[in-house]
């Protein structure tokens, strides 16, 4: 994986970079020269929440096609990592896009007033599972009852979800706070594992015998990979959010229709990737990116009626401290809806 670097830039060094001759270039007005009619490129900072690897696949093409900069913008990938607070980053202003693992961050963000709303959906169903093996498999909620259940610390929420959804009590399933190793469940620590189903690299340990029971499929159906920024990013810059989405909607579809190709320019942008995991990967990520739902709605489409639902179950779970968020304060389709002819339906 990549090392994670200090992405942080001070507002005050962009201002007086802005206001530097580099300003005016950007600008177009430079001393001697007067006006030229090329429009200003405007530098994007896109704060991920991880170490930058196959989940900006279309973000890669995009910048590598020059899709963005077709648009006037100069996209820089910000990796994220532990120690990286990117929704913190964003709502103060300082980078302009994030995106974050799953939904319900921008849920929590969004009920302590934190200023930031989504705007468009990477991975249209959430990849997390409860992964099994066929000696001891477990194929439905149900099937939990009495089992081990190795799980991240964070994930646990997630478990908790599901089981209340599918009226299980708690203290029917043990739980085992675990790491992100898969060896608990090889070696029958625990009976399940939890995971997300792209993370090919990590799941090829337990071999063709595996057995996945998806969150989505259990009825918790949460988001993927969602984007957002603040709300005066979308207002007072929505043309610039627009350019993004058309440019990296164009970037995954390319992306889908050239899976190598894509791969190819990820692995060239992050040389410590392995390319023949990463083609793996792709075809199982882009499956997340392109449904039924992208194809009658375009990518990076979303459901309101489903943010709403997301919204109540986590509600009902008292994770809310400071109380539920109004829907219109956690997403917005104003972008979506502006961009709905220049995003690809296909799925």
């Amino acid at each position: 994986m990549t090392k994670s670097r200090k992405p942080l830039i001070s507002r005050r060094k962009v201002l007086q970079y802005g206001t530097g001759t580099a300003g005016l270039l950007a600008t177009g007005l430079v001393p001697g020269r007067g006006y030229t009619q090329q429009a200003a490129t405007q530098t994007v900072n896109f704060q991920i929440g991880w170490i930058t690897g196959g989940n900006q696949l279309g973000e890669v093409v995009a910048k590598q096609m020059g899709f963005y900069e077709q648009e006037k913008l100069n996209v820089v990938i910000q990796p994220g990592g532990p120690s990286i607070d990117g929704v913190a980053i964003v709502a103060s202003g300082k980078f302009e896009i994030g995106q974050v693992s799953s939904s319900p961050s921008l849920m929590l963000a969004a009920s302590q007033s934190l200023p930031i709303k989504c705007f468009a959906v990477g991975a249209q169903e959430h990849p997390y599972t409860f992964f099994s093996l066929g000696k001891k498999p477990v194929k439905t909620p149900q099937e939990l009852v009495g089992k081990k259940v190795g799980i991240q610390a964070t994930g646990k929420i997630l478990l908790t979800a599901l089981l209340k959804k599918n009226n299980i009590p708690e203290d029917k399933v043990e739980v085992v706070v675990a790491g992100a190793d898969m060896t608990p469940l090889l070696s029958g620590q625990v009976d399940v594992f939890t995971g997300w189903l792209t993370n090919t690299t990590a799941l090829k340990p337990l071999g063709k015998d595996r057995v996945d029971l998806r969150l989505w499929d259990s009825g918790i159906k949460l988001y993927a990979l969602p984007y957002y920024a603040t709300n005066d990013t979308l207002t007072k810059k929505a043309e610039m959010v627009q350019a993004f989405v058309r440019a990296t909607a164009k970037g995954w579809e390319y992306a889908n229709a050239n899976r190598e190709k894509a791969v190819d320019m990820l692995v060239k942008e992050y040389p410590n990737l392995v390319k023949a995991d990463e083609v793996e990967a792709a075809d199982v990520m882009l499956a997340y990116e392109f449904t039924s739902a992208t194809k009658a709605n375009g990518w990076g489409q979303m459901d309101m009626a489903n943010w709403a639902e997301q919204i109540k179950v986590y509600d009902e779970l008292k994770q809310f401290s400071a109380g539920a968020p109004k829907l219109e304060a956690v997403a917005t389709t104003a972008i979506l809806e502006a961009t709905k002819d220049k995003r690809p339906k296909i799925g």
